[in-house]
């Protein structure tokens, strides 16, 4: 198992956000969290990611125990260098593509091989180039974020993402800043990880991508998880009555 976070809880002052979610990933799985605005999708990925801390629960990576509730019922962390190894583990590519404005896609994509792992520079650029062209913008190398459409940029920090050899790749909402013919350039690419069996979870509101993607679909709403299980199931005959009701607002 690559991931397991057990029992999350997270507030924001007043507001429970998670309300005692557990899920786990497997190696080579593809795992859809769909469900409306303000359910707490993105924040359980924020978690999974240490960009938010949680309030208590337990999140492992490889069975390793990355934060768990301690005696007084608080989460506690490993040290600040233990948790850069766990950084290690995970790729995640943001909605708005996060890319550095004033480096190259090419020095975008090989500056973190270089200076966190320690690759040399040739070998960085020539992983970074072979990805680059994986995502067909090899001859964008010289190119800066600035000159290239949003599919490109957001193709481009999927590839920066693969550059760190991640067990588990992390997508908030990847798509949510494109316009529609974009948004197929880079679910294309998405389903070709898929296809090589490369582990990740995906926030999404592409429910026909969801579904033909997933190998599970985690169904959120109000900060709990409502239905999980096979996308054939959840899309085709969900059991409970929110499920159905948030899904009839897409066309299947």
């Amino acid at each position: 198992m690559i991931l397991e976070m057990n029992n999350i809880q997270k507030s924001f002052k007043d507001l429970k956000v998670l309300r005692d979610i557990s899920i786990h990933v497997d190696k080579g799985e593809v795992v859809s969290i769909i469900g409306p605005s303000g359910s707490g999708k993105s924040t359980l990925l924020r978690c999974a990611t240490f960009l938010e801390t949680i309030d208590a629960g337990e999140i492992l990576y490889m069975d390793r125990a990355a934060a768990k509730t301690n005696e007084e019922g608080k989460a506690e962390y490993v040290s600040h260098a233990e948790l850069q190894q766990f950084k290690q583990y995970f790729g995640l590519v943001f909605q708005q593509f996060n890319l550095f404005p004033h480096y190259s896609v090419l020095k975008n994509v090989m500056d973190a091989p270089v200076y966190v792992l320690k690759h040399s520079r040739e070998e960085a650029e020539a992983q970074a180039l072979e990805l680059l062209d994986k995502m067909n913008l090899k001859d964008k190398a010289g190119a800066y974020p600035s000159q290239l459409s949003g599919g490109q940029q957001q193709r481009v920090a999927i590839a920066r993402a693969l550059a760190m050899n991640p067990d588990i790749l992390f997508f908030d909402e990847p798509t949510s800043a494109l316009d529609p013919e974009l948004t197929g350039e880079v679910l294309k690419v998405i389903r070709q990880l898929a296809d090589e069996k490369m582990t990740m979870v995906v926030v999404t509101h592409e429910m026909p991508f969801a579904r033909a993607v997933s190998d599970r679909v985690i169904f959120m709403d109000k900060g709990v998880i409502v239905e999980q299980g096979d996308p054939e199931k959840v899309f085709g005959d969900p059991d409970h009555e929110r499920t159905k009701q948030f899904l009839r607002n897409y066309q299947q």
